[in-house]
């Protein structure tokens, strides 16, 4: 039996959310196949191609397992979804991540994809096998798939020292291997919206080396959120092909090295509304009209990564270094026309980043009691950003005074350095309870520059009743996305329909945030561990806090500072398992406020601005109440699943009778979206099973926006999916 589960973690206290899936074949033969053969292996490899597959396999298990205790989320709320488990939920492996986290507690959905961990923006470290993936661009991409994911840990809370620079939430993916996990699958999925999305993997070993290989496709009518509602908006369709390889060679029982590629091309067409003309009065080279349905936006992404590693594990002692190599580029084209009449510009943008990083982690048991930690982050970011824009002069009053476009170019380079270490340890004086406390110190030169020393303490302690109480306290040190930020200046616009809105020229660097987070929660078993339940609650309080915004036609985000935020939350998790059947329900109270803005200022209009200064807001990404639930039961090997997800809606400015506004004080509708799954495995004979699946993404056809247009650093209007009926094949051999 597989799950999906929760932990606040002091040596791996299972907790709620459990989803029953149906067993991983592969996995437990592999298992097993290893655990029999542990008595006969030596514990050396001899290097050759001809030592036992088994043997092979023990070191493998032990090494993933020495992997495993470098990292410790003592103290942390680690929530743990296996490969089975992504596969019995409605649509398998062929969600997108995003779609996978929002069954998670207090993981809040936002439109172009983006996801919120209590009640952040985009705060989020990717990391694949403990190795952090250095920040890209993007934002409608989803670079990782879920085909490559073996297991996933999103780790939230009060984060040990050895978690810095992004800290919302830790995404861990421990990939497929070859050893593993051997053999392939091929798989067919489509339906709804235009969608096909073909997929493969394969994977095995010779001798001591592993290779394990992924591949997928897609292209549907839906490649960004509709701004109507629509079912099929206008000008949507997206392709995007994603590849992935891990290949591992073991050299002996204590040593291996490890090699992972990736490639993630993705191209999307902005999705026009319908039926609109451009309403600011202005006329490019005799041309005043324009139906917006003709619009012709689109969106390149790019994201090319690579990671080598050398693991060692040998007695009391376990470390793991990398290198690592991440090149992203995102270019936006506009319609040259028609961006120009609706918004004043047609910004042809184009930046890209290369991030090259190097991490080494270790642990060193030193007694029954004390286990040490330690480590060391670098991160070189190269970054470009070059701009071409078409606009119209305009004379002091603002009136229009040629109809020929004038053209501006903004081109600019930067380069960012990071630098982090950390030094910890884990306590258990008394055999139930335990004690993480550490050190880490954080520094980084971009645009702007800082450093921190940040203390962090966690306790865990376990009681004999099925009862778990964990609290900690952490010092967060959070540097701006170096590669959102822009290089050009807005002041080439003035005198140009570009010009800033309102008065306000002030354009400060964003800086880092500054943060002490507090977490506090329990957790408790019942009938003989088949239900667990839990309530966790955390409070932060931060200086110069980082929030992002779309703030212009190009899509993309721009990272700017509130002088101060307060955020907080309960989140409540409950689960039952027996034999085939299992539920489960998280829900989440969560506030965020912030408070003068204090960087990238020109993107406010002064009324805002002034607002701001004096007043607490809603951040924009603020979803106050949010839950997931699900239902899967097998019956004769038939899987049959249900999950929803509940939101009570992003926030949108209220306006007043008076006709003033109030920055994000309101909110969207709230709304509830369920899905159905159904999937059976069909044994073909003399290969591998069959299986088809069917599957239902909202039932109901619940029309809901997720973004109104209006709020801060909102630009245009965003809806959920309408209703989508999928079905596919997939053949393992």
């Amino acid at each position: 039996m597989l799950k999906f589960s929760t932990a606040r973690t002091a040596s791996c206290v299972a907790t709620a959310f459990i989803l029953i899936t149906s067993s991983s074949a592969v996995f437990a033969a592999a298992t097993d196949d290893a655990t029999a053969a542990s008595a006969d292996a030596s514990g050396t490899l001899s290097g050759s191609a001809s030592v036992p597959l088994a043997e092979i396999q023990v070191t493998a298990q032990r090494l993933n397992e020495a992997r495993t205790s470098i990292e410790t989320q003592t103290g942390a709320s680690t929530y743990t979804i296996d490969a089975e488990a992504i596969a019995a939920i409605p649509g398998g492996q062929n969600n997108q991540l995003n779609q996978v986290l929002l069954q998670a507690p207090d993981v809040v959905q936002d439109s172009f994809g983006q996801i919120h961990v209590r009640a952040d923006h985009n705060d989020l470290q990717y990391r694949l096998n403990g190795i952090i993936l250095p920040e890209g661009i993007s934002v409608f991409s989803q670079t990782l798939s879920p085909w490559l994911i073996s297991s996933l840990k999103l780790i939230t809370g009060a984060l040990p020292a050895e978690y810095g620079l992004r800290t919302a939430g830790i995404i861990d993916l421990s990939t497929n291997s070859g050893l593993l996990q051997p053999g392939g699958e091929i798989s067919f999925y489509g339906g709804s919206h235009g969608t096909y999305q073909p997929s493969a993997e394969f994977g095995g070993s010779v001798g001591q080396y592993t290779y394990y290989v992924s591949a997928d496709y897609k292209q549907d009518n839906l490649g960004i959120e509709s701004p109507d509602g629509s079912s099929d908006p206008l000008h949507d369709h997206t392709t995007q092909g994603h590849a992935f390889g891990y290949f591992e060679d073991i050299l002996d029982s204590s040593n291996r090295v490890s090699l992972i590629l990736g490639l993630s091309n993705d191209e999307f067409q902005i999705p026009n509304q319908s039926g609109l003309q451009p309403s600011l009065g202005l006329n490019v080279n005799g041309q005043t009209d324009f139906l917006s349905d003709n619009l012709n936006e689109r969106q390149h992404e790019l994201a090319e990564y690579a990671i080598v590693t050398w693991q060692h594990s040998e007695g009391a002692l376990n470390w793991q270094t990398s290198l690592s190599a991440r090149y992203t580029s995102l270019h936006f084209a506009p319609d040259l026309v028609g961006d120009l009449l609706y918004n004043g510009i047609a910004q042809d943008a184009f930046k890209d980043d290369t991030a090259i990083g190097w991490q080494t982690d270790g642990s060193y048991k030193l007694n029954d009691a004390h286990t040490l930690r330690a480590g060391l982050y670098y991160q070189h970011d190269s970054s470009k950003s070059d701009t071409t824009s078409q606009v119209l002069p305009i004379d002091a009053t603002g009136a229009q005074t040629s109809i020929v476009p004038l053209t501006i170019v903004g081109n600019g380079t930067q380069t960012q350095q990071i630098e982090s270490v950390y030094l910890q340890d884990e306590w258990k004086p008394l055999d139930p309870f335990t004690v993480n406390y550490g050190l880490r110190y954080d520094h980084y030169s971009a645009f702007s520059s800082g450093s921190q020393l940040s203390p962090r303490i966690n306790a865990v302690w376990e009681f004999p009743t099925g009862t778990t109480l964990h609290g900690g306290y952490s010092r967060y040190f959070t540097p701006p996305p170096f590669e959102l930020v822009g290089a050009g200046t807005f002041t080439q616009f003035a005198g140009t329909t570009a010009v800033p809105p309102g008065s306000n020229t002030q354009d400060s660097a964003p800086i880092a945030e500054r943060a002490n987070y507090y977490d506090l929660g329990v957790q408790q078993k019942l009938l003989d561990n088949k239900l667990t339940l839990g309530v966790d609650s955390f409070y932060e309080q931060a200086q110069h806090l980082i929030d992002e915004g779309q703030f212009g036609a190009p899509i993309i985000l721009t990272p700017f500072n509130y002088r101060y935020g307060l955020i907080g939350g309960v989140e409540f998790t409950a689960n039952y398992s027996v034999d085939n059947f299992a539920a489960y329900f998280n829900s989440a109270w969560q506030a965020a406020h912030g408070k003068d803005v204090e960087s990238a200022q020109f993107n406010f209009d002064q009324a805002a601005l002034a607002y701001i200064a004096s007043n607490y807001i809603h951040l924009d990404h603020e979803g106050r109440v949010s839950a997931s639930a699900g239902v899967s039961y097998l019956w004769w090997g038939t899987r049959f699943s249900v999950d929803a997800l509940l939101g009570t809606g992003l926030r949108d400015d209220l306006t007043l009778p008076d006709g003033n506004v109030i920055p994000n004080g309101d909110h969207t509708p709230s709304y509830t979206q369920v899905n159905l799954g159904l999937s059976h495995a069909f044994d073909i004979g003399g290969s591998g099973p069959l299986t088809v699946r069917f599957d239902v993404i909202n039932v109901a056809d619940k029309v809901y926006q997720i973004r109104s247009g209006t709020g801060v650093g909102v630009f245009a209007p965003q809806f959920g999916p309408r209703r989508g009926f999928f079905g596919g094949l997939a053949w393992k051999f």
